[in-house]
């Protein structure tokens, strides 16, 4: 079986040698080790040193040659408009204060996983939500490394 043992973030690597895709939502495109089946149907091993956050367009370099492109699949998302930026700024404080993972889009919306609770909140605050499928890739967060791996130690810093 392939097995695929290192990341390669996205732009550094040579797009040429992609042998496959594997398409991913949001949960499964963090892992360290797991049987998955390319989008061809053929299997490989993820077989990382430690559990990673993939995102779209990186690789996972395979052993026997080659690179696995990571694509973001379509997943249900909630697409949270509101009238101005003090009102997206609020919006994400109270979409932060439930620790709800949030995308900022482009635009200046901001897409969440599909949650009713979550979405009816975000409109008796007066946006505008779009439910959709598109991928979902949140913001990793503040303490979250810039390459995008978790270092963690298991323990927390309350002292």
């Amino acid at each position: 079986m392939r097995r695929a043992t290192t990341t390669c973030p996205a732009g550094t690597w040579p797009e040429a040698e992609a042998v496959a895709t594997v398409t991913l939502d949001f949960e499964d495109r963090y892992r360290r080790r797991i049987r998955l089946t390319d989008d061809d149907g053929r299997p490989f091993l993820l077989d990382l040193e430690e559990a990673t956050r993939l995102a779209e367009g990186d690789a996972l370099a395979v052993v026997e040659g080659g690179f696995i492109r990571v694509c973001a699949a379509a997943e249900p998302v909630d697409d949270v408009r509101c009238r101005n930026l003090s009102d997206t700024a609020r919006m994400a404080w109270h979409i932060g204060n439930r620790h709800v993972p949030v995308q900022v889009l482009d635009d200046g919306a901001l897409r969440i996983r599909h949650d009713h609770v979550i979405a009816d909140m975000a409109r008796q605050l007066g946006a505008e939500v779009e439910h959709k499928n598109a991928p979902f890739t949140p913001e990793p967060g503040a303490y979250a490394p810039a390459n995008g791996h978790d270092h963690s130690h298991g323990h927390d810093h309350d002292h």
